[in-house]
């Protein structure tokens, strides 16, 4: 045996605080980022919290398929496991945040049409986009997993799944949240009682 390397409990609390403290931080200047970029639309900060809430959808996805990799093929959490939770971040957000720029541009330009066709037209104008984008990265991600290192099966694995997720939930999650936060209809339920 050449080399042996493990990584002891206190390591790994460590990262795992690490990781926490620096999703935090990103979550709050991503928040800040998005409330200032959208600063003409209505409610700025809906946008924010929508894209933080399915790039918290795509962390715990991530997490919670790496710990059933860890107690089935003993992985363990070190710097490079917070080095491909950041980039899923990214990844997430980066999505995200192009659905949402299309509905602020489409607002502007479509003033008559309801919120929920403005989005629904948003999307469809930046769904081959979102895809192409996110395909093309999820080939050069199975090709390294199946064709590269031992030693990057782990972080190559952790960017796949959550790369999946962020691209499932910017368009399933963030932007659905965003309509139903906006127009106050959750469940077939309108907020406000016909006069």
């Amino acid at each position: 045996e050449l080399r042996f390397e493990s990584v002891g409990p206190s390591v790994g609390a460590e990262v795992t605080e690490a990781a926490a403290i620096a999703i935090t931080v990103a979550a709050l200047f991503i928040l800040i980022f998005i409330i200032f970029a959208f600063r003409k639309v209505p409610n700025a900060l809906r946008y924010g919290v929508c894209a933080i809430a399915a790039m918290i959808h795509d962390i715990l996805v991530t997490v919670g398929l790496f710990s059933i990799a860890s107690l089935a093929l003993g992985w363990e959490a070190d710097a490079l496991f917070l080095t491909a939770l950041l980039t899923v971040v990214g990844f997430s957000v980066q999505d995200t945040i192009v659905v949402f720029d299309r509905i602020r541009e489409n607002i502007t330009r479509r003033r008559g049409e309801s919120f929920e066709t403005i989005v629904n037209r948003s999307l469809l104008e930046t769904i081959h986009r979102s895809l192409a984008t996110q395909l093309n990265a999820i080939f050069v991600l199975v090709a390294l997993l199946l064709l590269g290192g031992a030693t990057m099966q782990q972080f190559v694995a952790v960017l796949l799944v959550g790369l999946l997720s962020g691209t499932y939930s910017s368009i399933f999650n963030a932007v659905p949240l965003l309509v139903v936060w906006e127009t106050g209809d959750v469940i077939g339920t309108p907020a406000k009682a016909a006069v």
